[in-house]
C-alpha cells in the first residue's frame, strides 16, 4: 500500500492558545506560535483508492491572515480536488471514504465520488444529513484494537476506531505496513507539541471524551512504533516522507 498526500493550504500558523487550551486557558500563551497546513491523506491498495477524509467544497476562499489570529490555515496550495487530481487519480476510482468527523475541512468535497463508499460515525452521519446505499455508518462490529475499546476493520491492516470527544461521532484511521502504525488522527490535537504536551486544543463538543480519547492516543503511541498523521501541521505531511516515528 501506498500512502499519498493531498495538500490543500500550507504555510500557516496557530497560537498556543487555540492548540492548547481546551482544558486551562492558562496552559497556552497567544505569542507562542506553531506552523498549520491543511491536508488530508490517500491510500493506494493496488486494487483500491481509499481517502481519509477529504478537504473543502472546491472554491472554498482561502481565509484572510489576520494579527492575533488563533489559526490561520496558511496559503493556498490548491483546490481538494486538485490537488487529488494532481495525484494522477480520477474521481470514479475511489472506492471508500473515510471520514474521522463532520467538520467541512474533512468532509466539504464527499460528493465529488460517485463510486465511493463513505464510512463514518452514525452521529456525524447525522449531522451532515448523510443517506443513501453509499453510507456506511460505522458499528465497530470488530470490537477492541490494542488499548482502544471500538474499532472497524475496513480491509486487512486498515481500521477506523472510534475516539470520540472533538465532535460526537470522532474517529481515527490506524494502517499497519512494514511494522510501523501510521494514525490518521484527524483533529485529537492540532499540532504535534499538543500531543506531546498532553493539551486539548480548544475546539471539542464533549471534553471529557476528547481526554479519553488523548490519553488513549498516547498509550499507543507510546508503545507502538507510530508515524502520526495530523491534518493541521505540517508535521503530517514531513512524519509521512520521513516515516518519522513519533516520540512522547
Amino acid at each position: 500500500m501506498e500512502i499519498k498526500v493531498i495538500k490543500m493550504f500550507d504555510v500557516g500558523f496557530m497560537n498556543q492558545a487555540f492548540a492548547f487550551g481546551g482544558e486551562n486557558k492558562e496552559d497556552g500563551d497567544e505569542q507562542i506560535l506553531y506552523r498549520a497546513s491543511l491536508q488530508n491523506f490517500l491510500i493506494d491498495t493496488g486494487s483500491e483508492v481509499i481517502l481519509i477524509d477529504t478537504g473543502f467544497k472546491n472554491g472554498f476562499p482561502a481565509p484572510s491572515k489576520k494579527l492575533g489570529a488563533p489559526m490561520y490555515m496558511g496559503e493556498k496550495v490548491a483546490d481538494y480536488m486538485d490537488s487529488f487530481a494532481s495525484l494522477g487519480y480520477k474521481p470514479e476510482q475511489v472506492t471508500k471514504i473515510l471520514v474521522t468527523h463532520k467538520h467541512p475541512d474533512h468532509s466539504g468535497a464527499l460528493e465529488y465520488f460517485p463510486n465511493a463508499k463513505i464510512y463514518i460515525a452514525p452521529e456525524d452521519a447525522d449531522a451532515l444529513k448523510l443517506e443513501g446505499e453509499n453510507i456506511v455508518r460505522l458499528n465497530y462490529a470488530d470490537g477492541a484494537y490494542y488499548n482502544f475499546p471500538k474499532s472497524q476493520l475496513v480491509i486487512p491492516g486498515l481500521r477506523i476506531i472510534e475516539a470520540k470527544g472533538h465532535t460526537h461521532g470522532n474517529s481515527i484511521v490506524i494502517l499497519e505496513q512494514d511494522e510501523l502504525f501510521y494514525m490518521f488522527q484527524g483533529d485529537v490535537t492540532y499540532t504535534d507539541a499538543a500531543l506531546k504536551a498532553n493539551k486539548l486544543s480548544i475546539v471539542f463538543e464533549d471534553i471529557k471524551a476528547s481526554r479519553e480519547t488523548l490519553e488513549r492516543v498516547r498509550e499507543f503511541v507510546g508503545t507502538h512504533p507510530t508515524v502520526y498523521l495530523s491534518t493541521h501541521c505540517p508535521e503530517g505531511y514531513e512524519n509521512l516522507e520521513m516515516k518519522r516515528v513519533i516520540r512522547l
